[in-house]
């Protein structure tokens, strides 16, 4: 039998706070390579436990362990500095007096500093940086480029862990996407692995190998992204996760669903009985008022160019959320149909 690789990050019962408000409740969680996305609503808790693992919180229970070692719990915690992870904040937080090449070497202990322009280049290399780069300033960069080299710097001394605490918020949705795909490179090529927090489900979902969901302190689901969206383990993940219509309803005993959009095909394994349905907005498709489906009413559009977002009003009271291809978009007030495409995903109650 192949011996269990030890995790880069293993959390086990994390409790933290501020004061005597509770924010972390009895984590667990285990990075064992790649990136995991912490990904929740702003205040769940992804900031506080980020800064909990970094050192910069000290939690009231449980244990983290990066790469094997220890470094809280039994009453034992080791500082910040000596713990061997790398940090990207969310602006980058460079400093502007010193130079490219500077601010990366900031991140080598002080002995390894002297002589560093061999590290810096290859620090510079991993994020796709010219080694020229190291001569110009902070404010002579891009947004993206500063934030890489954030990343450079967290690199240098080689940690087997880097936390990023939404590091492309600030950043337009091109430059966004750009900048996260060359830092998710430049960690496979370094072999750290990495936690990303973020709000922005795009953002988890396109650049992570396991989405961990938080909700008040609490994952509600950690698995790859694929079965976070597709599998949702909680009714609060599918609402998140695709901004899924949550439609209270029955499932019968052959296994049919009936809702307010009428009978709908139902994944298997939920029971028969009182059930709510996730309708993930690409399942519902909008058709003409003498087309087949459910009859609504359309309240507003979000168009985005390649596609739009329909609020449509059924019969019933329910809202939906429906995604339509930008060459079929009906007006607010306008009367549609809606149809369901495929199974869709239920939970019992």
């Amino acid at each position: 039998m192949a011996a269990e690789t030890t995790p880069a990050l293993r959390i086990r019962g994390l409790e933290a706070g501020y004061g005597a408000t509770p924010v972390l409740r009895g984590l667990d969680l285990d990075v064992p390579s790649g990136v995991t996305a912490v990904l929740g609503s702003s205040g769940c808790g992804k900031t506080t436990l980020l800064r909990a693992v970094a050192g910069f919180v000290t939690p009231g229970g449980g244990t983290i362990a990066v790469a094997g070692t220890e470094v809280v719990g039994a009453g034992r915690s080791v500082p910040a500095r000596r713990r061997g992870i790398g940090y990207v904040p969310q602006e980058g937080a460079l400093f502007p007096h010193l130079s490219v090449g500077r601010n990366v070497a900031f991140g080598l202990p002080r002995s390894q500093r002297r002589g560093s322009a061999g590290v810096v280049a290859e620090a510079l290399a991993m994020v796709e940086l010219d080694a020229a780069m190291a001569e110009r300033y902070p404010h002579e960069l891009s947004g993206g480029q500063q934030q890489r080299v954030a990343l450079a710097r967290a690199l240098a001394p080689r940690p087997r862990l880097v936390l990023l605490d939404e590091p492309f918020s600030s950043l337009d949705a091109g430059l966004r996407e750009e900048t996260g795909r060359a830092v998710v490179r430049a960690l496979h090529a370094a072999g750290a692995a990495a936690v990303l927090v973020t709000h922005d489900q795009g953002e988890a979902l396109s650049l992570a190998d396991q989405v961990a969901v938080m909700v008040q302190g609490q994952f509600l689901q950690v698995a790859d992204p694929a079965t976070v969206y597709l599998s949702p383990a909680d009714p609060r993940v599918a609402s998140f996760i695709g901004h899924a219509s949550m439609l209270p309803g029955r499932i019968d005993a052959d296994g049919r669903g009936e809702c307010a959009l009428g009978t709908i095909t139902v994944r298997p394994g939920t029971p028969p009985g009182a059930a709510r349905f996730a309708v993930r907005s690409e399942q519902l498709q909008v058709r003409p008022p003498d087309g087949e489906g459910t009859p609504g009413e359309v309240l507003d559009v979000s168009f985005f160019g390649h596609d739009a977002t329909i609020r449509i009003r059924l019969g019933t009271g329910e809202q939906i959320a429906a995604r339509t291809p930008a060459d079929a978009v009906p007006l607010a007030g306008d009367r549609v149909r809606v149809a369901v495409l495929g199974e869709v995903v239920a939970f019992a109650g």
